[in-house]
């Protein structure tokens, strides 16, 4: 695998019960019980911006040196404005009851003001602030006219794991 560049969103597993309840929460929202759990941007010289618990921090890549970690890749084009627009999340809140309403927008049940609470900003779990970087930084990773910050981890895997068999099938 060739090292992660600035802008690659990186997906991974999360051990124990927070990756139990991230499993699932990914798969009421149709995920299936996925087997990555966490995403975050490379923003270069070994670091990344991850949302946690205590909110967006960056940090070293190595403390995820014992764990497979798929790479979304970043096209070259959008690699600067994506790992500027991911530092610039630094700090922002992680609410994890962001996955109880991305279930309830798949259930399609009725809450008012659920849509504008999904794509705030105020807010954001890994996989949010992954999407958030990409689409501040030009990169937009979902075609599919989903709502704004309606993504799991699961489903930047699947992007990233697409993209690998693009890549193999092309050469």
């Amino acid at each position: 695998m060739n090292a992660p560049q600035p802008g690659d969103i990186g997906c991974t597993q999360i051990n124990g019960n927070v990756g139990l309840l991230i499993r699932i929460g990914q798969w009421l929202n149709g995920d299936g019980f996925a087997n990555y759990e966490h995403a975050f941007v490379y923003v270069g010289g070994g670091q990344i911006i991850e949302a946690e618990p205590g909110g967006a921090r960056e940090t070293d890549l190595d403390e995820y040196d014992e764990r497979t970690i798929i790479w979304l890749r970043c096209p070259d084009q959008y690699r600067q404005a994506v790992a500027e627009s991911a530092q610039a999340l630094t700090g922002k809140p992680y609410s994890a009851l962001d996955y109880l309403a991305l279930a309830a927008h798949r259930f399609h049940l009725p809450i008012p003001g659920l849509r504008h609470y999904i794509d705030s900003t105020g807010h954001l779990i890994c996989s949010q602030l992954a999407d958030r970087a990409a689409e501040l930084g030009g990169w937009v990773l979902f075609a599919d006219k989903r709502w704004p910050g309606f993504v799991t981890p699961a489903d930047l895997a699947t992007l990233a794991l697409e993209q690998e068999r693009q890549a193999l099938t092309a050469s």
